[in-house]
């Protein structure tokens, strides 16, 4: 008894410490006054003023394409990856490969960004818009090779052998029978990669060009100057856009799961 009072004690600490800040971000950004430290009532006139500010709504636009485009690329990559980690286990150089893929996983963001930053300098390619979708596409890939490989590690192969076996061809078969069922999990890997890019700092600052500043860069750059009721409105909106890909991925993955375990209890039964 004591040890789960302790354990809740703990985990509601927490929690708070993480979540607190975040509630009184939200809540400031409907202040009526101009002082973010003042309350001065419920409004709507520091969203009013954010959608009228065209630096905000440039910088937002360039999020939101180099996070598609982005997450898109590192989606169709890392899903190539694990099925190489998953079907070609003997294949030469696979640890090396493995690395590969999983180094930017635990690599510090400012070594990735720094590495991609040389890598352009050396190869005198002007950063950019285009910089910056190859090194979130670099940085997001391995979050997507895990997704789709834990679904592959627990995939039914007896579906495509079946197919294989009536004349299907290999690539028809992936199309039609192995990328349905873990489509799921690529779904979920591209959630998780967008919301990666939507809120990257780090990175994006380092491989960045003229006319291609992100959200992220563009409230940086305004917080060391004071923080308005205006970069409130514009992170209210970028917590909730990050909570819905969030979830989004969690019922996608949760929902393969449960589909799974029928398709094996009917197999079972059957």
């Amino acid at each position: 008894m004591k040890n789960s009072r302790f354990d809740a004690t703990v985990l509601t600490l927490g929690f708070a410490f993480l979540y607190i800040p975040i509630i009184i971000l939200v809540i400031y950004s409907f202040n009526a006054s101009r002082l973010v430290t003042v309350w001065g009532g419920f409004s709507l006139t520091w969203y009013q003023q954010m959608w009228s500010n065209q630096g905000l709504m440039d910088a937002a636009w360039v999020t939101a394409r180099v996070a598609v485009i982005s997450a898109t690329i590192a989606t169709v990559l890392g899903t190539l990856a694990a099925l190489t980690l998953v079907r070609f286990r003997k294949i030469p150089g696979r640890l090396l490969f493995s690395g590969m893929i999983y180094a930017p996983l635990v690599m510090p963001e400012v070594i990735t960004g720094l590495s991609l930053l040389l890598l352009f300098v050396s190869l005198n390619v002007d950063r950019g818009f285009w910089t910056v979708i190859i090194a979130h596409t670099t940085f997001s890939m391995c979050y997507v090779a895990i997704v789709v490989q834990s679904r592959l590690l627990t995939f039914d192969r007896s579906l495509e052998e079946a197919a294989l076996d009536l004349g299907c061809p290999p690539v028809k078969t992936f199309f039609r029978i192995t990328l349905p069922l873990i489509l799921p999990a690529v779904l979920a890997g591209w959630m998780l990669a967008f919301t990666l890019s939507l809120d990257d700092l780090v990175i994006a600052s380092f491989n960045t060009g003229p006319g291609a500043t992100t959200l992220p860069i563009k409230i940086y750059s305004q917080v060391r100057l004071g923080v308005t009721p205006e970069i409130n409105a514009i992170c209210t909106i970028l917590i909730g856009l990050v909570a819905i890909g969030v979830i989004a991925a969690s019922l996608a993955t949760k929902r393969s799961e449960l589909r799974r375990q029928r398709d094996e209890h009917a197999a079972a039964q059957g």
